[in-house]
């Protein structure tokens, strides 16, 4: 189950890096009248010099920079909470009417109520941390990116070309 979480959060951030990038494309213009073979040799000289003064490649797929969140150890549950509540409820039960069966059962229901809440709230929680956790993750890619088309960029206009 663990797996599966980090393997779905990991897919998702892929999918959005990948949309992310293809949004970044810049435009290049020969605009001192440069062929398209001399322009390619300029585009492959500017990717190596860039991806040397960033340390990013925009050709190798996004990976993470911190591992996600661990997953915690589920805790509570509508059971537990059950059979807590049925100890509680039938300790209960027996010192108030001397009915332990009706202090349990009622017990139970409301163990099971609240720990169906707990469980309820830390999936919740882990939630949250695995979406920050991307958000951080497509933050970092969006900057280094950035970074990276900048120095593509100077380059190229360097070499006399337009970039928008």
């Amino acid at each position: 189950m663990k797996t599966a979480v980090s393997l779905l959060v990991l897919l998702l951030l892929t999918t959005f890096l990948a949309g992310f990038a293809a949004a970044q494309e810049l435009i290049i213009y020969p605009s001192k009248g440069q062929s398209q073979e001399q322009m390619e040799q300029d585009k492959f000289s500017c990717y190596s010099w860039a991806k040397q003064q960033t340390g990013f490649d925009p050709m190798e797929v996004p990976k993470a920079t911190a591992p996600p969140p661990k997953q915690e150890a589920p805790k509570g549950g509508v059971a537990r909470g059950a059979a807590r509540g049925a100890l509680a409820g039938a300790v209960v039960g027996e010192i108030a009417n001397d009915d332990a069966g009706k202090g349990a059962a009622a017990g139970a229901a409301a163990g099971a109520l609240f720990g169906g809440m707990r469980r309820r709230d830390q999936a919740r929680h882990q939630q949250q941390a695995e979406q920050q956790w991307a958000q951080e993750q497509s933050a970092q890619y969006a900057q280094r990116r950035n970074e990276y088309n900048r120095a593509y960029a100077a380059c190229l206009e360097g070499k006399g070309y337009t970039v928008k």
